[in-house]
């Protein structure tokens, strides 16, 4: 009797081991490939350089970086549309949030990239695209990424390269809102070597 009732407690603790294990390995599948920023070398930064479309591919090129999203940082409207954001009232820049590997690519090296991707010293604009929502700008994330940026501006004014003053601002990132999914990777989906900024797709 002894020896049923042992053999009955030590066939509940395995079948109680089994299922806290199994519920351990079910989150885990529910969860593929989860890592939060602690647990990787990845960083944030976000750049506003006109047109999100071509500013987004851009970045995709780079060595380092490991996902791209463009939206809308800078505003006084929640959850803005692209329409609201094209009609210049609610104070969003089209912007780029890239996620990098900081062990691959550094920051400043994102800088670079930015400088070279558009000019920054037209106000609110870049080519045909007109509007507060063009506007170039570093929104930084930390102290640090601050420092680097105006380092970096003062660089490039110091460095000749433009005859004209850089207009570029630098401020702390806000609250960053996605865009609709169909400006998502707007160029890789169609195949398109750079961003024909013409067309306006709505």
């Amino acid at each position: 009797m002894h020896s049923n009732t042992f053999k009955h407690a030590i066939t509940i603790a395995l079948v109680t081991a089994a299922m806290l294990v199994g519920g351990c390995n079910s989150e885990k599948q529910n969860n593929p490939g989860h890592v939060t920023m602690n647990e990787t070398k990845h960083s944030e930064a976000v750049f506003a350089a006109g047109c999100f479309w071509g500013v987004e591919e851009t970045f995709r090129q780079v060595k380092g970086v490991v996902d791209t999203d463009v939206g809308f940082i800078g505003g006084t409207v929640p959850n803005p549309s692209y329409k609201q954001v094209c009609r210049t009232d609610t104070g969003h820049a089209e912007a780029v949030r890239v996620i990098f590997d900081s062990s691959v690519v550094s920051y400043d090296r994102l800088l670079e990239v930015f400088w070279a991707c558009h000019d920054p010293t037209t106000l609110n604009r870049q080519g045909p695209d007109v509007g507060s929502q063009y506007r170039s700008a570093i929104f930084f994330v930390d102290a640090e990424q601050r420092k680097s940026a105006e380092t970096s501006r003062d660089a490039m004014r110091k460095s000749g390269k433009f005859s004209n003053d850089i207009v570029t601002e630098v401020t702390q990132a806000g609250e960053f809102y996605l865009a609709e999914e169909y400006h998502q990777r707007y160029l890789e989906k169609r195949g398109a070597p750079a961003c024909n900024t013409g067309v306006n797709p709505e």
